[in-house]
């Protein structure tokens, strides 16, 4: 660290020359220099017929965007920086070229890392706040030139800097204007004496780290650059420079106030206030005339449409000043906590939420427009209703749009200083940076207090707890007592106004809502969702739904963090840390934990999520006679713009259908109907019979189409009697049993079933079809490709001996008897102290019975195992799926509330989900009925077992997807398809699990125990 201070020390005195002193970027007392304070992001128009149209003053003649390319210089280290770039005369024709907004990582300038806290220096300098490192602390300087037009004239002209990693000096035409740090925050600053009429330069310079990066150790890739806009305003002398407007709800909720304070330039001597009403209508009007320069009104409106996530009804203020008027888009919405619970406009919501992380696969933190609405499009069709802003404010143009469309907020403020530690570590008991606390979230609140959608305040993630938050927490409450405080680490004492643990078991949270608590539980991250998990969601949300005080919680998250890279035959890998060189700090592929791929398509566990945060429920009345109760779980919006659609589906056959479009349930209230069929439309023979239940949308809903399916359920009238149909075939044809030196054949009239000399069948023969590959086995299984969450708990390690246990071959007998072939093998396997037995019976149709029967030693200290169960290699031409079972989606036995039992038919290729960032386990299909193996004329094989089993049959074998042996630089874009299809078929397999990823295992009951177990199953040719 003293070559640090001595490094540091020699860059501040070659700076000497320059007329700043560059100490600013270390320095915690001095976070900016000239920036203008604060305001909130109200929309300025020309004329006041533009303010009351579209939301949106892109189109001001006063604003000219400084986006594009701009002349670029890097370099790796902070002394090596230009220090006269900025000058007028300064020859940069050498330079090279950088867009803005743009990341450098994703633009050939320095690597792409990502570590999950540590800061980007871990491993290679130490913590030492304020100070950081000059080695590798690359700094980025900019330069371009601007017309400023003669209309501008008379103007006051303000230099907007949406957001630049990790702070930004700012110069125009040669002289200093300012600094700013606060990555996620705009920096705006007057300009108007540096520029001129005509051709005018500004120069920037970016500093990769600097005292505000110890604040900025959240969990995503550490990517520098600009990453939002960067324009020029000119605004009138005679203007409004802030506007506040707070809403409240009086009479038990039902009339609305909305209190405005608005601040003036000393030009303005009146002004003109309108209240537009949704549609567009003016509601009410005033004029006011600021006392200096502050002004106040407060608008009354009965019964007004109020804002929900639900019913996202919003107003217009409009405000006209002099040339410039003002529009901001408001909503009547109060958020509070009475009771231990959290109230939106007087009811208990419910969060069904998720973080979301500003992220792009290609652009990093660049995210547009069209972006943020696939993103809340994506929301809307997985029944999210909320969002937290992890890990700091988001674009402002994220919080119209949740306005707009109706999500609910945590806005928090960008300030996590996790890799510092906690306890006494904490910057949070630091005086030094007591100051940058509190201006992180002054700046915050300051800029988005307007908008509806956030509900709830954060303080900031992870970063310990101190009077530094207490001192917050209190200017909040005292700034904005209309919404409540959150903030985790506070842990639930007198600076949080909500319980928002990270990761609470099932029985933690129980325990706290039943004992009674006096603040309402909202999980601020829960249901770890990386790689193939979100096994036990529903476990969540039985409690939830059971206990007033639960309300939900945001999950661990929306989208994966993955970057896009093309591969040469077209698929995509989804890069992660590491992935760029193999010396930077990494945390590997722990930043790809979304519902959402990275590219935006749902993973197969989102739609459990959807199926749980779904607000239409059906309960069973008198199924056979076809009557239900419809369940209304909103708290704001009846039922009317749904239909329900029925089935009655026998065998998976949908037998009768029908459609209810009058559902006027209302809110939080239930109503019975009667189905169009009765008992006497149940075929007595039906093996299964099911009722499935959707509710589409009927009436066009921002961002939902007419007909999407908002909820879904099935009910089970007669269920599979897996043991009754169970039996193999009667057959009067021979079979033979032939033995030879190494091996054992089963023959009947066109098929062959062959055994090798351990005893396991190698070959299945039915007429001209192999069934099993060359070189392949039917052998029994007891791994899997482990999971994010299998290798978070060490799984591969802990569960090693069942990667592939010795299984030595004591007996062999082989005979026919009673006219069909009757084989056991039975084995010893040391590793694990057990014995398996393997019994086969082949009958005439070359039908196989297997009884796979494993005896646990007694005593024995064996771990648990993936799974039990066998698996086989079939040629490729064995590519169609045809199942009866959970589907259609991949499940797993504590993942399938979303999977209905049904008959599917699918592709082996589409089994695998190509989109998680790392190779694991995929693909499986759970409480199967029987499964079919085919190829494309439609002959395979059939397997059925005396239980609802499990199968999969993916392109790739499971070698191929354990990332825990080989490289660990592995991508699911990588996988190559060979001339195989690999088949599992489990009597149980683990469950997925989802309480975490760094050690927690799935329920007890979903875990697959050393112990005695019996599989029995049958393979059948399908001809």
């Amino acid at each position: 660290m003293r070559k640090l201070i001595f490094t540091l020390a020699a860059a501040l005195i070659s700076m000497g020359a320059v007329a700043q002193n560059f100490t600013e970027w270390r320095d915690p007392n001095v976070n900016e220099v000239n920036r203008l304070p604060m305001v909130s992001t109200f929309k300025i128009f020309d004329s006041q017929q533009d303010a009351e149209g579209v939301y949106c003053d892109k189109a001001n003649p006063y604003r000219l965007s400084l986006n594009g390319t701009w002349q670029f210089n890097w370099v790796e280290n902070a002394d090596q920086r230009p220090t006269d770039f900025f000058a007028v005369g300064y020859n940069d024709k050498g330079w090279g070229k950088m867009e803005v907004p743009a990341m450098w990582e994703l633009n050939g300038y320095g690597d792409p890392i990502y570590v999950n806290y540590g800061y980007a220096w871990r491993g290679n300098f130490e913590h030492n706040p304020p100070y950081v490192p000059i080695e590798q602390n690359h700094v980025g300087s900019y330069r371009r030139t601007f017309e400023v037009p003669a209309t501008w004239t008379g103007r006051d002209i303000i230099l907007n800097i949406g957001a630049v990693t990790s702070n930004v000096y700012v110069w125009v035409n040669g002289k200093f204007v300012g600094y700013s740090e606060d990555c996620h925050l705009g920096a705006s600053f007057d300009v108007t004496k540096y520029v001129k009429t005509g051709e005018n330069l500004i120069a920037l310079q970016v500093f990769r780290w600097c005292d505000g990066t110890y604040f900025e150790d959240q969990d995503l890739w550490r990517f520098c650059g600009i990453s939002r806009d960067v324009e020029l305003v000119a605004r009138a002398k005679a203007r409004m420079n802030n506007l506040v407007v707070t809403p409240a709800l009086e009479n038990n909720y039902t009339d609305g106030k909305l209190a405005l304070e608005m601040d003036f330039t000393a030009g303005v001597k009146s002004a003109d206030v309108k209240l537009l009403c949704p549609a567009g209508d003016v509601v009410a009007e005033a004029k006011v005339t600021p006392t200096k320069g502050k002004a106040t009104h407060t608008f009354e409106v009965k019964s007004p449409a109020k804002w929900t996530a639900e019913t996202p009804n919003l107003y217009k203020v409009i405000v006209s000043a002099g040339s410039e008027s003002y529009a901001q888009r408001v909503g009547f919405r109060t958020s509070e906590i009475k009771n231990a619970q959290l109230l939106v406009n007087g009811e208990p919501i419910l969060i069904k939420g998720v973080n979301r992380h500003e992220i792009d696969p290609l652009k990093g933190f660049v995210i547009s427009r069209e972006r943020m609405i696939q993103d809340i499009r994506l929301m809307k069709e997985l029944n999210v209703n909320a969002v937290r802003t992890c890990h700091y404010p988001d674009a402002p143009e994220w919080y119209d749009l949740c306005d707009e469309y109706g999500i609910y907020l945590i806005d928090e403020a960008n300030l996590e200083s996790h890799g510092m530690g906690y306890k006494e570590k904490t910057l949070a008991k630091n005086p030094l940076f007591e100051k940058m606390h509190m201006e992180r979230n002054t700046r915050m609140v300051h800029r988005d207090r307007n908008h509806p959608s956030i509900i709830i305040w954060s303080m900031g993630n992870e970063a310990g707890f101190g009077p530094n938050f207490e001192n917050v927490y209190r200017w909040i409450k005292a700034e904005d007592p209309s919404r409540p405080v959150h903030y985790e680490r506070a842990e639930g004492n007198d600076f949080t106004d909500i319980m928002c643990p990270m990761y609470a078991t099932y029985d933690w949270c129980e325990k706290y809502v039943t004992n009674n608590p006096t603040k309402p539980l909202i999980q601020c991250e829960y249901a770890h969702a990386m790689g193939n998990s979100m096994g036990g969601f529903k476990e969540y949300w039985d409690l939830i739904r059971k206990y007033p005080h639960y309300q939900g919680g945001f999950i661990w998250d929306f989208v994966d963090q993955g970057l896009a890279h093309y591969e040469a035959d077209g698929k995509v890998s989804f890069y992660y840390g590491g992935d760029f060189n193999n010396y930077d700090a990494t945390d590997n592929s722990f930043n790809n934990n979304g519902i959402i791929a990275a590219d935006r398509t749902p993973q197969a566990h989102a739609w459990e999520v959807k199926r749980q945060y779904q607000d239409i429920w059906t309960e069973a009345v008198d199924l056979v006679a076809g009557k239900v109760e419809v369940y209304n779980e909103k708290f704001f919006s009846c039922l009317a713009p749904y239909a329900m659609e029925w089935e009655l589906q026998q065998d998976g056959v949908v037998t009768k259908a029908g459609r209810i479009d009058k559902l006027d349930v209302a809110p939080q209230q239930r109503k019975q109907f009667v189905l169009g069929y009765t008992a006497d439309d149940i075929c007595p023979k039906a093996k299964e019979v099911t009722l499935n239940i959707r509710y589409v949308v009927t009436e066009k809903q921002p961002l939902l189409n007419i007909g999407h399916v908002v909820a879904e359920q099935q009910h089970i009238i007669k269920e599979y009697d897996t043991k009754a149909a169970f039996a193999m075939k009667e057959s009067k044809r021979p079979v033979e049993v032939t033995k030879f030196e190494k091996s054992t054949q089963v023959t009947g009239y066109d098929w062959v079933v062959g055994f090798d000399r351990q005893g396991f069948i190698n070959q299945i023969e039915y007429g001209q079809m192999s069934v099993v590959a060359d070189d392949s086995a039917l052998r029994p299984n007891f791994w899997r490709a482990p999971t994010e969450n299998d290798i978070g708990a060490k799984l591969q390690n802990k569960y090693a001996v069942w990667r592939n246990p010795t299984l030595t071959l004591t007996s062999f007998d082989a005979k026919v008897e009673d006219g069909v072939a009757k084989l056991t093998a039975e084995y010893d396997m040391p590793e694990v102290q057990a014995k398996m037995r393997i019994s086969y019976t082949i009958n005439g149709e070359g039908e196989i019975k297997v009884e796979q029967a494993m005896t646990a030693g007694a005593g024995a200290q064996v771990s648990n195992m993936f799974r039990y169960g066998m698996r086989v290699e079939l040629p490729a031409a064995l590519n169609v799926l045809e199942y009866y079972g959970r589907g259609e989606v991949e499940n797993y036995a504590d993942r399938k509330s979303c999977a209905d039992i049904g008959l599917y038919t699918q592709r082996v290729s589409e089994q695998y989900n190509e989109k998680m960032a790392r190779p694991q386990e995929s693909g499986t299909r759970s409480d199967l009925r029987y499964y079919n193996i085919e190829n494309t004329a439609g002959a395979g094989i059939r397997i059925i077992s005396d239980v609802a089993f499990s199968a999969s049959a993916l392109p790739y074998a499971q070698e191929a997807m354990d990332v825990t042996v080989g490289p660990l630089q592995r991508h699911s874009g990588d996988l190559k398809a060979d001339d195989k299809t690999y088949l599992c078929f489990d009597l149980e397999q683990m469950g997925l699990g989802c309480i975490n990823s760094w050690g927690r295992l799935p329920l007890d009951e979903y875990l697959v125990e050393y112990k005695d177990y019996t599989f029995n199953f049958i393979i059948s040719p399908v001809r």
